[in-house]
């Protein structure tokens, strides 16, 4: 069965849902895998502007699906995918716009932070809790630096505390913050701004975003990929991800 559902809304408008509502749409291989499939073949339909992601049930996406992360032998494959889909978003044709609900944490706010364009429910949680899973959050942080102030950075890294929505507007990590209802359409009026501009034109604007950076998001990526690698293979790592499926406080001793 399939974990991303495509559902063209227009021939120029596609609504792409994580669907993994029981394990709160945690970034498991076979999401992943569907995930950089579906991007790309979106991107190389020539009428495809808008995609706009989604996860269905409660939140938007938890992150890796930790107790796969538990196996060892899957570390690298997940995260080589993880980075593959942040790359894939980083570099889609049409412009992406992140519908966020319930919680956006760790890996699910590295894909919202991916995309161009953010909207929130007012109750969604927000954070990158990687290092008290004994993790480092290298592939998102790719994206928190171009978005926010250093201040902020080392607050969301560095202390792992989920912050409100909110919050997050203030420093300019979602662009709006509306009522769960309104959500979609939110997401939508901003799809219907961006199609009033020529095709061509918004492509090459994404294009200069990105190069007036002195780096590239892959070349971010590839670096940080080494630090993320690094970690997931450590002690740390296993007895973080061990405590969170336990359901215990984790042992830095």
């Amino acid at each position: 069965m399939s974990v991303v559902l495509v559902e063209k809304k227009t021939p120029q408008i596609t609504i792409i849902t994580l669907n993994r509502p029981e394990r709160r749409n945690a970034l498991s291989i076979q999401l992943l895998t569907e995930l950089i499939a579906t991007i790309k073949l979106a991107s190389d339909e020539i009428r495809e502007r808008i995609l706009i992601f989604r996860g269905a049930g409660a939140a938007f996406c938890t992150g890796l699906d930790l107790k796969e992360a538990q196996d060892q032998t899957k570390a690298h494959a997940t995260a080589d995918l993880v980075a593959h889909v942040l790359g894939a978003l980083s570099e889609a044709r049409p412009v992406t716009i992140a519908a966020v609900h319930g919680a956006a944490v760790a890996g699910g706010a590295g894909i919202m932070s991916a995309c161009d364009y953010v909207v929130a429910a007012e109750k969604t949680k927000i954070g990158y809790p990687e290092t008290r899973r004994g993790l480092v959050a290298g592939l998102v942080m790719t994206f928190l630096r171009r978005q926010l102030r250093e201040r902020d950075i080392r607050e969301l890294l560095l202390g792992g505390e989920l912050i409100d929505a909110k919050r997050a507007l203030e420093m300019g990590l979602v662009n709006r913050v509306v009522p769960r209802d309104e959500v979609m359409n939110e997401a939508l009026k901003f799809a219907d701004s961006v199609l009033q501009g020529a095709p061509n034109a918004v492509l090459q604007t994404k294009r200069m975003i990105e190069e007036l950076w002195s780096t590239s998001v892959k070349d971010d990526l590839e670096r940080a990929l080494k630090h993320h690698l690094q970690a997931r293979g450590s002690a740390e790592a296993r007895e973080g991800i061990g405590a969170f499926n336990e359901k215990r406080k984790p042992n830095w001793a």
